[in-house]
């Protein structure tokens, strides 16, 4: 189940199911605000999105309420998380499912929200999004990619071929806009190869994981995974909670695996990826790829989590393409 295309003059509802959008400075936000009413949307905030305790957060009742209100509202055509963070895993359980499934609407954000995405998906069959935040609009430079690849799945119809990016960085670009630094982009680089389609499902992967064993994590089966994790996941870490989604039941029936870009400071070279990979049996027969703009770097990609996927990694070229539903 898909939500309705986006169109000039949709309204977007900004909340805040993580962490509190006062945490985004005032001058992000108008810009944030500015680049997606420049794009034909109205944009709107959720009646708790400011409010902030001491997990700068706010109450699993107050996420919920927005949450629902969104949904619920008629108005609203798109939703947009403020910012990921550490506890949107609280409210999975208080979620109203048959409301969203009633009121489908086109969800978006990433990291921790990641949790919410997959639940919404596993319990009710809408494809929701990873992709940006909206604070992620307010970035001045280098976002051209984000909001193109955004706006492209968000309002066309027309499967989605990935190309690279042409420049990439991981700096805190939000503590200053004027000096960043960018890298050329190599692209994203084989481990396996492999020809393969099949059902997106993924985001963060710690935050993922943590769905295991619970109603909310979506069935593996025909899935091709599309992962990815932050500064805080070193090498070590990654391989260990790879390993646990591999331990799942219905891994066997995955059918490819796409790996978004590390941060720096989390040390994995390709090197060391590229062991972990070749020491998983499991992984043996799927087809591998790594370095995909999508992530805690900019820019980003947006993918339909709950749609489909194609893979074709041979002889050094990848061939990557998204849709919401490929026929």
């Amino acid at each position: 189940m898909q939500a309705d295309k986006l169109k000039q003059g949709d309204e977007i509802r900004v909340i805040a199911p993580s962490r509190s959008l006062s945490l985004i400075r005032v001058e992000q936000r108008e810009l944030a605000k500015k680049k997606l009413e420049q794009l034909g949307y109205r944009v709107t905030f959720s009646k708790y999105s400011m409010d902030s305790d001491e997990f700068d957060s706010s109450s699993v009742e107050a996420r919920i309420e927005d949450l629902h209100d969104a949904f619920r509202d008629p108005k609203v055509k798109g939703i947009l998380t403020a910012i990921g963070g550490f506890n949107s895993n609280q409210l999975l359980p208080y979620i109203d499912y048959s409301l969203i499934k009633s009121n489908p609407k086109r969800l978006c954000g990433y990291s921790d929200i990641t949790a919410i995405s997959s639940a919404i998906y596993s319990q009710t069959g809408l494809i929701t999004y990873s992709g940006p935040h909206f604070s992620t609009f307010g970035m001045l430079q280098g976002n051209e990619y984000t909001v193109d690849c955004f706006n492209r799945l968000m309002t066309g119809h027309e499967s989605i071929q990935i190309r690279p990016s042409d420049y990439w960085s991981d700096d805190a670009w939000y503590a200053d806009q004027e000096r960043r630094t960018f890298f050329p982009n190599e692209g994203p680089y084989i481990i396996n190869e492999g020809d393969t389609s099949g059902v997106i499902i993924g985001g963060n992967l710690c935050t993922l994981n943590l769905l295991q064993g619970t109603m909310f994590m979506p069935d593996l089966a025909g899935a091709i995974l599309f992962v990815e994790d932050d500064y805080e996941s070193s090498p070590a870490t990654f391989d260990r909670d790879l390993q646990s989604l591999i331990h799942q039941a219905d891994f066997n029936k995955v059918k490819g695996l796409v790996i978004g870009r590390f941060q720096q400071a989390s040390q994995m070279t390709r090197d060391l990826l590229t062991k972990i990979i070749k020491t998983k049996k499991e992984l043996v027969s799927i087809p591998v790829i790594a370095d995909v703009d999508f992530g805690h770097t900019t820019p980003m990609l947006t993918f339909p989590i709950g749609g489909q996927a194609k893979l074709k990694a041979d002889e050094g070229r990848i061939d990557l393409i998204i849709s919401e539903s490929i026929r």
